[in-house]
């Protein structure tokens, strides 16, 4: 279960996506977002699949492997579109009892899954073809004029990166720990909802004494190698924008305007 968790983690490859500036990525992502909660119809959303699977296709990264990520999050899929088909108001085109279904509960449960199934997918693709030291150097010089209003913009973009590069760490832990308890007679996956709670403390506190430890394993290697924050320091791999990278924001900007053009007109 935790090893679907695609969150965080890198798929190396040799595409047009990993070779793009992590700035024009990171932009991609928040237009591409913008783009899912524009979209209100069918012909939005279609447009949004089609020009979706032709950046997975750029990307090369599995589909499969992409999908893994879904998994988690099947619990929170079915209870937002259980209650957007239930508590929307509308025109009622099932009944039995007390519940009622009508069609903009059903129009709005189906929308909401849609969003989500590609916001997962979306804001994973991003991950998976970036690394944490691009993703840190592209967020501390994408948001580098905050700095101007006294806004630790270097320290943001570190905790993000740290935080990015713990999950795939922590999710392996968890793992480790998860087949340790089961080895000795521990069971995650039987009995009520309460025992499945009771069971998850072992496994919870040395998960927390785990990252507790790592953290403070990573502050000393950093206090090691003199670490003091973000001023005066040099990169080994400065960002420079080059064509392709002019041709993906002309790209996202064009993708952005058909949108909204298809959310409002249509």
């Amino acid at each position: 279960m935790f090893r679907d968790i695609t969150l965080g983690q890198y798929y190396p490859a040799d595409s047009v996506l990993h070779r793009l500036d992590p700035r024009v990525k990171l932009m991609g992502t928040l237009v591409y977002i913008i783009a899912l909660f524009v979209a209100n119809n069918p012909i939005a959303i279609l447009f949004i699949t089609l020009c979706l699977i032709a950046v997975i296709r750029l990307s090369k990264v599995p589909f499969s492997f992409m999908v893994r990520g879904l998994k988690g999050i099947v619990v929170l899929l079915v209870v937002a579109g259980v209650f957007n088909l239930l508590l929307t108001p509308g025109e009622t085109i099932f009944s039995f009892g007390i519940i009622k279904i009508s069609d903009q509960g059903l129009k709005n449960a189906a929308l909401m899954t849609v969003r989500m199934i590609y916001l997962i997918i979306g804001t994973s693709l991003m991950t998976l073809t970036t690394t944490p030291n691009q993703l840190t150097d592209g967020l501390e010089r994408g948001l580098g004029f905050l700095t101007k209003v006294n806004v630790p913009v270097h320290e943001i973009a570190m905790m993000m990166s740290i935080a990015l590069r713990f999950i795939p760490i922590l999710i392996d832990e968890t793992d480790k720990i998860m087949k340790a308890q089961m080895a000795r007679g521990a069971c995650f996956d039987s009995g009520s909802v309460i025992d499945r709670a009771k069971a998850m403390v072992p496994l919870l506190v040395p998960l927390f004494v785990s990252a507790f430890r790592r953290a403070n394993d990573l502050a000393l290697a950093m206090e090691a190698r003199c670490y003091n924050g973000g001023e005066g320091r040099t990169k080994m791999k400065p960002l420079h924008y080059e064509r392709r990278d002019a041709i993906a924001y002309i790209g996202l900007f064009l993708f952005l305007a058909a949108v909204i053009v298809m959310g409002v007109i249509l």
